[in-house]
């Protein structure tokens, strides 16, 4: 029988983002001896069919892999899916092979079962996937039933049925039994943390990493999976896992150094946040320092380092060590200054709030004395903001004077954050939540808690489409935004005067150095990622590095961008 696997990315958004999990999965699949070959659709996003069509004309897999980095936007203003896109590539795939299909992936991993049966396919994998797909791969190669393979999704007669780890080690040799959606549980045994993930470019069937930074500007990192916080608008604990699977150090630096010598000199860290778990990161950056040190000639010294990182913690001991591995930018999710708004929501998994706006003053301060830029970023409209808690955060976030502050209005809600879980239950299948808002409702928004539910996939479904099964991806604002919250629970009411009001808080003369939400009309400049004029303008005229450290000059690139199209344009036709 074949050993073939095909991975499949259906991700048509622009600016590209590499598929990192297929390197990873690539790299697992090959180490057991398989034959594993990729099919990127980014690239062929105007004749994916055509590019399905020749593949499987030539090529018969035993396993299509589908990874869904996105289920959508998650935009609250937009409100833009993705999955709708996928499934018509799902079906189109069924349609050319008899190959089992299996799913993954971060976005996929937010609501697994709903996303089985909604795309028809066979398999799927919440969370880290090399180890439960190189199990799958083996017992179809095999012949062997795959009902015993722990954590895999299966789609059976009765619906997507997970098959459970009999008991999963929480810490110091605790133990939980798990449970069938696999809620929040540490997943660290799905994560293959010793081996060097293949990072190529330029191969035909293989994630092309150098294509990616030349038209994203970026590549990517992962030093570690999961996260042991339990922020309550946060898909991550759940999706990736309540413990941190810390890779090996010598194996990330030694991706780190084969993506620069290919070329790939802007990095960005992929983790939950790369501060968390601060002893690992610090021995990180000491191997890199080392590296760099040792040999004048080794590609990370033109190494830039971009990380995702939260307030705390953060010393100057990191600081130093982010700007001897040529940290170029830091971006921390601070999200408020407020107290009483932050209190249970930006929380540890025991529920304690862990850094004060007094840590976030403190990391742009040591950044900007060691030449690293900062992007702060805010999040309003979580349950108690008003536009008095508006105010004092745009004025503190306003006074760091940040590289860039971003604002955003607005949270999508997925089923496994414990905002989400909350909301279902004070809604209880009987009653709105004021506050819940989509713009495609045609009624008060009703959740029910998964325990009032018939199955997982049928709680899943129901934060992104209605009883009809139209798309109603559901959403949050709080409703001490509205002039009027009684209007709160009406599914017609819209937020657009919250980001009037936002945008009338910030000079217009420092709006170079501020990213804020938008509506329709509103502006050319928005912080969404999808298919941003900007966004593309910087890859189309190369431009590498995190896109906000460009943010500053937006004006003058989208000049460039318009004189390059204009003169483009002007070309004569090849003969």
């Amino acid at each position: 029988m074949s050993r073939l696997v095909l991975l499949v990315n259906p991700n048509k958004v622009h600016p590209p983002i590499a598929p990192y999990a297929l390197d990873v999965l690539t790299t697992a699949l090959e180490d057991d001896g398989f034959e594993v070959e990729v099919l990127d659709l980014t690239f062929r996003r105007e004749d994916w069919k055509a590019c399905l069509h020749e593949y499987f004309a030539e090529r018969s897999p035993m396993l299509v892999g589908v990874t869904v980095r996105n289920t959508d936007t998650v935009y609250a203003f937009e409100q833009r899916p993705f999955v709708g896109e996928h499934r018509e590539i799902i079906t189109e795939i069924r349609r050319l092979t008899d190959a089992p299909v299996v799913g993954g992936g971060i976005g996929f991993s937010t609501m697994p079962f709903a996303l089985v049966e909604y795309f028809g396919i066979d398999y799927g994998v919440k969370g880290p996937g090399e180890k439960i797909l190189c199990e799958l791969a083996a017992a179809i190669a095999e012949g062997r039933d795959t009902a015993g393979i722990p954590g895999l999704i299966r789609n059976t007669d009765r619906g997507a049925v997970r098959v459970p780890p009999a008991v999963l080690t929480v810490r110091h040799g605790q133990t939980q039994l798990a449970e069938a959606t696999g809620q929040f549980e540490p997943r660290v045994w799905q994560v293959d943390r010793l081996s060097v993930y293949r990072r190529r470019s330029g191969l035909p069937h293989r994630v092309d990493n150098l294509e990616y930074y030349r038209r994203g500007g970026l590549g990517s990192i992962l030093t570690k999976n999961g996260c042991a916080y339990r922020c309550s608008h946060c898909v991550e604990p759940d999706a990736k896992g309540t413990r941190y699977g810390q890779r090996e150090l010598a194996s990330v630096v030694d991706e780190m150094e084969s993506l620069a010598a290919q070329g790939i000199l802007d990095q960005h860290t992929t983790d939950s946040e790369f501060n968390l778990s601060i002893a690992h990161a610090k021995n990180l950056l000491r191997e890199i320092v080392r590296r760099r040190h040792a040999d004048p000639a080794n590609p990370l010294n033109d190494l830039r380092l971009w990380v995702y990182c939260q307030p705390s913690p953060f010393d100057e001991e990191f600081a130093d060590l982010l700007a001897e591995a040529g940290c170029r930018g830091v971006n921390v999710g601070s999200d408020h200054i407020r107290p009483e708004v932050l209190s249970g929501w930006k929380v540890t998994e025991k529920g304690g709030t862990y850094y004060t706006f007094a840590d976030t003053e403190r990391l742009v301060r040591l950044c900007h004395e060691r030449g690293i830029l900062t992007m702060v970023e805010a999040l309003f409209g979580m349950p108690g903001e008003t536009p008095e808690t508006v105010r004092a955060c745009v004025d503190a976030f306003m006074a760091l004077d940040a590289t860039v502050t971003g604002f955003s209005l607005g949270l999508r809600l997925f089923p496994y954050t414990p905002m989400g879980i909350d909301i279902a239950e004070q809604c209880a299948g009987v009653r709105t939540v004021p506050g819940l808002q989509s713009n495609t409702a045609d009624g008060p928004i009703v959740l029910k808690p998964l325990r009032m539910c018939s199955s997982p996939a049928e709680y899943e479904r129901q934060f992104m489409f209605d009883e009809h099964g139209n798309f109603r991806l559901v959403c949050y604002f709080s409703p001490d935004l509205l002039p009027d919250p009684a209007r709160a629970a009406d599914p017609a009411e819209r937020w657009h005067g919250a980001v009037t009001d936002l945008w009338a808080l910030i000079d217009p003369a420092d709006h170079h150095r501020v990213m804020l939400p938008t509506v329709e009309g509103m502006s050319e400049h928005d912080n969404n990622y999808a298919d941003n004029p900007f966004l593309t303008s910087l890859g189309g005229l190369g431009y590498t590095g995190a896109f906000w450290s460009h943010w500053r000059g937006r004006e003058e690139i989208m000049r460039k961008a318009r004189e390059t199209a204009a003169q483009s344009s002007h070309l004569p036709t090849p003969a």
